[in-house]
This record gives C-alpha cells, sequence and structure tokens, in this order.
C-alpha cells in the first residue's frame, strides 16, 4: 500500500527542535509499504528548528504568540497534492501534533495538556477520505498484507 509518513517517523530531523521520532519498527513498515515522508510544516515553509506550535480553535499559534496558520494550510494543500499524486488513501502520522495529529492533540496552552482534536492536516485528510493511522497503531499496518483481486 502506497502510505503517506510523517517524516520524523522515517529519521528525518525536522520536528520543531530538529530531531526525528524514528519508528522501531521502520526497517518492517518500508517492507510492507512504499512510504511517502510528509512533513506540512516543512511543506508550508517553516524552518527547522522552529518555535512549538498548538492550535487553538481554528489558528495555529507559536509559543511566542506568532500566527503561524497560514504556513500549515499550505503545508496541508501540499499533502493532499501528494496523497493524490501517489493515490495515498492511507496515512501514518505523529500523534499529538498540531498538524498530524489525530483524536488527541495539545490543548493551545503549551503546558502539555492534551485535548479531544486533529490536527490540521490530519482533520484535511479525514475531510478527503484517507484513514489516518497515528504511530502507536503501527502494529495495524505491519500486519496488514495487500489485498489480491482474482478475476
Amino acid at each position: 500500500m502506497r502510505l503517506l509518513v510523517s517524516a520524523c517517523l522515517l529519521g528525518v530531523g525536522c520536528r520543531y527542535d530538529g530531531q526525528s521520532n524514528q519508528l522501531p519498527q521502520l526497517e518492517q513498515l518500508l517492507k510492507q509499504h512504499t512510504c511517502i515522508p510528509v512533513c506540512a510544516e516543512l511543506f508550508g515553509g517553516l524552518p527547522t528548528p522552529r518555535v512549538p506550535a498548538e492550535r487553538q480553535g481554528n489558528r495555529v499559534v507559536t509559543r511566542d504568540g506568532d500566527d503561524v496558520t497560514e504556513a500549515f494550510v499550505r503545508g496541508t494543500a501540499e499533502v493532499l497534492r501528494l496523497a493524490d499524486l501517489y493515490h495515498c488513501r492511507a496515512a501514518l502520522l505523529k500523534e499529538r501534533s498540531p498538524s498530524c495529529g489525530s483524536g488527541q492533540i495539545y490543548d493551545g496552552t503549551f503546558t502539555k495538556t492534551l485535548t479531544q482534536g486533529d490536527g490540521l492536516t490530519t482533520q484535511m485528510l479525514k475531510k478527503h477520505g484517507i484513514t489516518v493511522y497515528g504511530e502507536s497503531q503501527i502494529e495495524e499496518l505491519i500486519g496488514s498484507r495487500p489485498f489480491f483481486f482474482s478475476i
């Protein structure tokens, strides 16, 4: 399966602090799926490293108070373009991120408090019918096998 994957989960040092969140199961994931690395923050023009950002309603704001929503929206559009170009029906994204979080994200107070919600990219991917998995759900993807149809 072709799978959008947060670039940081593939080992790219593109997190806000310049680090990665490389998955321990990366080799197994790459054997089973074609992984398309994505990072909406970078695609939107934000630098690495950068000031941490969190969602505050429909906006994304840095810890310093700068509104970076426009960059996140631009980056999300690029992720959607890649999903369409590569015919991806699923994504494996970084949990709790203001861009990639699925189900829970930080609440915008920069106190590491979680709240229900999705990051901007996840929200848009779901709206376009793409299934989003968080990294804690990787076993579902590694355990999945390609479907073969007989005629």
